[in-house]
């Protein structure tokens, strides 16, 4: 994979398959971040097996759909299975985690305004 610097450059006004930006690795969570902006971001993420991030919450409404496989997206104590295809939005100031039910990828939008 290219330098994330030269890729993000590399990926402007091309057909993309979005998933294909990050390969999975055993036992790890990988990020690749598409576009960078005080306005807001879009990463793409791959978590394997098991993997996933604790408790936490951000200031603003953050969406993520499932780019492949299956998580568990727990929202103020609620869990929600979330498959590929399917998409849920986390609201700001609550309290989210994720978890691999499979691996999987995902993309997350965040607008900060």
């Amino acid at each position: 994979m290219k330098k994330d610097k030269e890729q993000k450059e590399d990926i402007k006004s091309k057909v993309l398959k979005i998933k294909n930006l990050v390969d999975y690795n055993k036992g790890a969570v990988v990020s690749h971040t598409i576009i960078e902006k005080k306005t807001g971001t879009i990463t793409v993420f791959s978590f394997d097996k098991g993997q996933g991030l604790s408790e936490h919450s951000a200031p603003f409404d953050a969406m993520v759909e499932i780019l492949d496989g299956e998580a568990e997206i727990t929202i103020a104590g609620k869990p929600n299975r979330v498959k590929s295809g399917e998409s849920i939005i986390m609201p700001a100031k609550k309290i989210h985690s994720l978890k691999a039910i499979k691996k999987f990828k995902m993309i997350l939008i965040m607008i900060k305004s």
